[in-house]
C-alpha cells in the first residue's frame, strides 16, 4: 500500500506552508519527517491522513486520490494519532482501545469475537493487559501515550501516522515508544510514518527520513543520505558535523 503525494501545496491566509511537494512513503518501512517549526510537517501529516484538504495538487493512497475514497474503507487501512489526542474524563484503559474498532462495526453491530481478539492483541503489543482496567488519567505519561498507540493498533490498519508520539516524553519513554512502533513495522509489515523533533532517534529508529525546511523538501531517503551536514544547513540553518552514533551506527548529529 503506497502513499504518496502529488504536487501537494498549502497555506494560511497569504502565508504558503508545502508548495509542489511530492513524497512517496515507503511500504512497510518506517517513516519520519523532520523539519524547523513551521515548515510544515504536522500539515503534511494531516493531508495524509485526509484531515485537512490542500489548496492544490494530490495525496493518492494505491494511485487513487485519497479525497475519493470512502471514509469508513479508508479507515481500515489508515489511522492516525494526533499530537494530543482528548478523551473523555474517567475512560478506561479497555475502553479507549474499544474505539479502535469502530470503522469495523456498524452503529448498532454487536460485540464480535474477532473486536475482542484486535482490543487484547493491541494491549499486550504495548504491554498495558494489566491496566486494561484502570482509569486513563491514572497513568503514567509514557502509558497513556502507549493507550493510544494501542486504539490506533485496535484499528488494525496498514499504515499508521503519528505526529509528534513523543512529545512531553522523557528520553526514556521516548526510546520506549519509538521502540514499540518499530517492533510493530518488523513483526507485522505496519507501515508508520512519524513527525518527530529529534533528529538522533529519528535516524535510530527509522528507516526512512523526510526532511523539510522553508522552501520545501530539502531530502528524502536512507537517514545517512539525509542528515548531511549541507542538508542540515539548508532545512534549519544549522551548522553540524555528522558522525556514527557510537552504539547504532546510525547518523548523529552535533551541533558545531
Amino acid at each position: 500500500m503506497i502513499l504518496s503525494t502529488r504536487a501537494l501545496s498549502f497555506g494560511y491566509g497569504t502565508r504558503s506552508v508545502l508548495r509542489d511537494l511530492d513524497v512517496v512513503i515507503p511500504e512497510r518501512r518506517v517513516t519520519a519527517i523532520l523539519g524547523p517549526n513551521g515548515c510544515g510537517k504536522s500539515t503534511l501529516l494531516k493531508a495524509m491522513a485526509r484531515l485537512i484538504r490542500p489548496a492544490s495538487g494530490q495525496v493518492l493512497l494505491d494511485g487513487a486520490d485519497i479525497r475519493n475514497q470512502d471514509t469508513r474503507a479508508l479507515a481500515r487501512r489508515l489511522a492516525i494519532l494526533p499530537q494530543a489526542p482528548v478523551a473523555p474524563e474517567g475512560i478506561l484503559v479497555g475502553d479507549l482501545v474499544r474505539r479502535g474498532r469502530i470503522p469495523w462495526r456498524g452503529l448498532l453491530s454487536p460485540w464480535r469475537a474477532e473486536d475482542a481478539r484486535a482490543c487484547a492483541a493491541a494491549l499486550q503489543a504495548v504491554g498495558l493487559t494489566h491496566l486494561a482496567h484502570r482509569p486513563l488519567d491514572e497513568l503514567s505519561g509514557g502509558q497513556r501515550q502507549r493507550a493510544w498507540i494501542a486504539l490506533v493498533l485496535a484499528q488494525e490498519p496498514r499504515l499508521l501516522l503519528l505526529d509528534e508520539p513523543t512529545t512531553f516524553l522523557d528520553l526514556v519513554h521516548q526510546v520506549e515508544v519509538l521502540s514499540l512502533l518499530r517492533r510493530r513495522n518488523r513483526e507485522s509489515g505496519l507501515t508508520v510514518v512519524s513527525v518527530l523533533h529529534d533528529m538522533n532517534l529519528a535516524a535510530r529508529f527509522s528507516d526512512h527520513l523526510i526532511l523539510l525546511g522553508p522552501q520545501g523538501l530539502v531530502a528524502a531517503g536512507a537517514p545517512d543520505l539525509v542528515l548531511t551536514p549541507e542538508s542540515l544547513h539548508a532545512a534549519f540553518g544549522l551548522r553540524a558535523v555528522v558522525q556514527p552514533d557510537p552504539v547504532a551506527g546510525t547518523p548523529m548529529v552535533i551541533p558545531a
